[in-house]
């Protein structure tokens, strides 16, 4: 490794571990620690966790010398890597009242000089490698604070806003174009120079049959009339395991909204409770939401090969922290909005192998019982977004910024 590429190294550290405290710095400490599901993590223990990843990974078996900065944290700290030892419960990471914040912060300063001491003249040119990988997995967890975080005061009945400023109304989007798309042998996964993760890969040809995507995704408005047509009271729209869960009560809209009576919805955000605006996108929806209001609309929803296929002619943006109205023509909000739902299951490509090591416990073994999401939310940190990208969650999940993009 080049002193050039040394010094962007070094300069990539230092600003991904500084988002993570810049997003933490408007909270106070008991923000910090309390946990409202077990999907959810305290912020303090993603603080703690980032941090353990470069200690267990990278200093550990690199740092001449190496001592913990406290034995108990490769517990604590763990979050599912069997290959490194046992693991605090996830469901109780909220009830880890000791270490103090404080002490976390300090546990970040003191691997962070450790850090910036062995990549200041590395002796292993893999450690690169693996330093650039901690920083995408840092990033992955920036949006799990925000998301986590806003379920956490989603509980609370006075609604505190995380950030005070308003949300401007958006402007009525117009009606959904559909983009057609000839299809053919595509070359599908990542390709090419700069980082990926290991379930992108291998870049394989698959064939993709002509089809047509939205020009955009799904407004609250548009959802909000398939609630009213009776949209979580037909059983012909939904998949059967979703139905149940609307049977059961669990699910009758999207998760932050809530019922204002002779006022209309409004919808819990990152800013306070807001009166639901029409014209942004729907989102924290589960996949058998977003299933049953295609099938709704006649449409459905895309497979991840068509997603990727269409995303490589559109160009990466970002966004605020809630989803913001779409504008312009083609293929808007690809990116920066809303993670999308994909009709595909998320499983290996072919020839994938998952790297050697606990390391390599890093997505594949997830690869059941789960579905693909693609693009990127108004929470994804900037330039952690690509066409190849494979995101997943279980069918159910509602906490991330999950919307719709119609196809057919």
């Amino acid at each position: 490794m080049g002193v050039g590429q040394r010094e962007d190294l070094i300069h990539a550290y230092q600003r991904v571990r500084a988002r993570s405290l810049a997003i933490a710095e408007p909270l106070s400490p008991e923000d910090c620690l309390a946990q409202s599901m077990p999907d959810a993590s305290p912020v303090k223990w993603h603080l703690a966790h980032t941090t353990w990843f470069f200690e267990t990974f990278i200093l550990e078996p690199h740092e001449e010398g190496f001592a913990p900065f406290h034995p108990a944290f490769r517990v604590l700290f763990n979050s599912y890597y069997n290959g490194v030892g046992a693991k605090h419960p996830r469901p109780q990471r909220g009830l880890l009242t000791r270490p103090s914040l404080a002490e976390v912060r300090a546990y970040r300063l003191d691997v962070d000089r450790r850090m910036a001491r062995l990549l200041s003249s590395p002796k292993d040119p893999g450690v690169a490698a693996v330093v650039e990988l901690g920083l995408q997995h840092e990033q992955q967890h920036q949006e799990l604070m925000l998301t986590d975080l806003k379920h956490l005061l989603a509980q609370n009945p006075l609604y505190p806003a995380y950030a005070p400023q308003a949300m401007p109304i958006g402007a009525p989007p117009g009606p959904i174009d559909w983009i057609d798309f000839d299809g053919g042998l595509a070359e599908i996964g990542h390709g090419g120079r700069g980082f990926c993760f290991d379930n992108e890969l291998p870049r394989h040809r698959t064939y993709v049959a002509p089809f047509a995507l939205a020009s955009r995704l799904v407004t609250n408005g548009e959802y909000r009339d398939f609630i009213e047509a009776g949209g979580y009271r037909d059983p012909s729209l939904w998949l059967a395991e979703g139905w149940d869960k609307v049977c059961a009560g669990e699910i009758a809209h999207p998760l932050y909204w809530v019922d204002g009576g002779d006022e209309g919805w409004r919808e819990f955000t990152l800013h306070g409770l807001q009166a639901l605006d029409p014209a942004r996108p729907v989102t924290h929806l589960s996949l058998y939401e977003a299933d049953a209001y295609a099938r709704w609309r006649g449409a459905r929803l895309p497979t991840e090969a068509e997603w990727e296929f269409a995303a490589r002619q559109s160009l990466l943006s970002n966004g605020a922290l809630h989803p913001e109205a779409a504008s312009g023509e083609g293929l808007q909000q690809m990116f920066g909005a809303c993670w999308q739902w994909t009709s595909s299951s998320y499983a290996p490509y072919p020839g994938y192998a998952p790297a050697a090591g606990a390391i390599g416990e890093y997505n594949g073994k997830f690869m059941v019982n789960q579905y693909v999401l693609r693009g990127s939310s108004c929470a994804t940190p900037e330039g952690h977004a690509r066409a190849s990208y494979r995101n997943f969650f279980p069918a159910g999940a509602r906490w991330q910024f999950t919307g719709i993009r119609l196809a057919r």
